[in-house]
């Protein structure tokens, strides 16, 4: 524990046919694999940018952890426990919470584009006295969600992968009372037509945002 902060990366090691399935097709099992490694990759890097932080990746499944030491051996690695999302992810923040951090931010690896000023703004919306800060995301969820102390309704009682995530956190946020700061929206690629968003995004960025997904769209394109 270097800093006050960590940070940390929610992560599957990528297999084919169980990574990216909503992208099948346009995209081939393995193709759908290599590009979410190409998000993962490009969201440490994002990652890396971020000031006064520990990074963590929490991984899964368990046997992973070789593969995820190899891919960034510069971040701690937390193994998801629970039996649905909301429960690894409460445990994830508690965990890091317990350890003695101030604030915990938890965040998606499927969104590479993501400025890295979201996820400094994060960690200000928290020493700046929020309770909760919350990255909305153009499905009704959310990329992000930092705490500065356990908050284990928020998570354990929503019903995740849903259109009303957002809703429904904002509400038992409510409910319990807490200060909530949400930071600009983002999307996640989970479908077709969020792939060729990301396609038409990239084409207009800078040459240094998501490298390794511009190269394998790039490849992908070139090879039809």
């Amino acid at each position: 524990m270097n800093n006050t902060n960590a940070l940390l990366v929610i992560a599957k090691r990528p297999t084919p046919g169980q990574t990216k399935t909503r992208l099948t097709p346009p995209l081939t099992k393995e193709e759908a694999a290599a590009l979410y490694e190409c998000f993962l990759i490009d969201t440490l890097d994002l990652v890396r940018r971020v000031p006064a932080m520990d990074p963590l990746i929490a991984y899964l499944p368990s046997e992973a952890r070789g593969y995820f030491a190899a891919l960034a051996p510069d971040f701690g690695l937390v193994l998801q426990e629970g039996a649905g999302l909301g429960e690894r992810l409460d445990n994830a923040l508690t965990g890091c919470l317990s350890r003695g951090y101030e604030r915990a931010v938890i965040m998606n690896s499927d969104g590479p584009t993501l400025p890295a000023s979201h996820l400094a703004h994060a960690f200000e919306a928290l020493r700046d006295g929020a309770d909760v800060t919350l990255g909305p995301s153009a499905d009704g969820g959310y990329y992000l969600i930092g705490v500065r102390r356990p908050a284990p309704r928020l998570l354990r009682e929503v019903h995740m992968s849903t259109s009303t995530v957002l809703a429904d956190t904002l509400a038992l946020a409510a409910e319990e009372r807490l200060q909530v700061e949400l930071l600009p929206a983002w999307y996640d690629i989970d479908e077709a037509a969020d792939l060729a968003r990301l396609a038409r995004e990239l084409a207009d960025a800078p040459p240094e945002v998501a490298p390794r997904t511009r190269a394998f769209l790039d490849q992908h394109r070139n090879a039809r």
